[in-house]
């Protein structure tokens, strides 16, 4: 007798063959997809690492020392390329667009701690002598027009972390009677190689008056604008998102 039942073997073999040859295709195409998402995300990262190594990064104020110019809780872009940007691994400096000048304001590592961030305003120059009385600022034997900074007590005070301003005194101050206070201070020479920067909020402020001289090896760069800003508030959930400053978005720093 004939066998008219269908050769399944034969059916599997014919029809497997196409199968794997179009699951082939599909595996590649999907690594080459896979490749290029790889591609790109490595792309995008090196690029993000350069601009933050090179460019700008961002920065966060925690304190209110600068108040009347930046806000705690305002999120800043600096400018690392305008004092010269430090190439990562080898410690170098690249060539600066230009020297910090007076009035600028800086961000640099703290030289008490250089983990740590600051951001202030320069003040004092390398061969500047700098000082203040009632707190108004001198430099250089002349009052300066400030109108950043700002004043929120009535009182002045003293601290023994003003010690250190013994050893810059300008030649003709008396050491012995010099008795200095966050309003009363100075004249200091300021040695080369280094900055003195103050706070724009001069009554809160652990700037140059209480720790000395910045070394110009320590600055970062140069605050462009707010990105992002909001009002703390230890006592709200998603503080970040419901207490925007949708005012103070992309103001310039001056």
């Amino acid at each position: 007798m004939t066998d008219d039942r269908p050769h399944s073997e034969g059916e599997g073999s014919s029809e497997g063959a196409p199968a794997a040859e179009s699951a082939a295709p599909r595996r590649r195409s999907g690594l080459r997809s896979a490749w290029e998402w790889a591609k790109s995300i490595g792309l995008a990262i090196a690029l993000f690492l350069t601009i933050r190594a090179f460019l700008v990064e961002a920065f966060r104020i925690p304190s209110g020392s600068m108040e009347g110019t930046l806000l705690v809780g305002d999120f800043l872009l600096v400018n690392k390329l305008l004092y010269g940007a430090e190439v990562p691994v080898l410690k170098k400096q690249l060539p600066a667009v230009r020297e910090p000048r007076l009035g600028d304001v800086l961000v640099f590592q703290w030289p008490s701690d250089p983990d740590k961030n600051f951001v202030k305003r320069l003040v004092g120059v390398p061969g500047d002598t700098v000082g203040m009385r009632r707190g108004v600022l001198e430099r250089n034997g002349h009052v300066v027009y400030e109108p950043y900074a700002t004043h929120v007590l009535g009182t002045d005070a003293v601290s023994d972390d003003f010690e250190w301003q013994r050893d810059a005194l300008a030649p003709a101050v008396d050491a012995r009677r010099y008795r200095p206070t966050r309003n009363n201070w100075g004249p200091l020479v300021v040695p080369s190689g280094h900055y003195f920067v103050l706070g724009d909020n001069r009554d809160n402020s652990l700037d140059s008056r209480y720790w000395g001289f910045v070394p110009d090896s320590l600055v970062r760069g140069s605050p462009i604008f707010v990105y992002y800003s909001y009002n703390p508030d230890s006592g709200r959930a998603f503080d970040w998102a419901t207490r925007v400053r949708w005012a103070r978005l992309g103001d310039w720093i001056r």
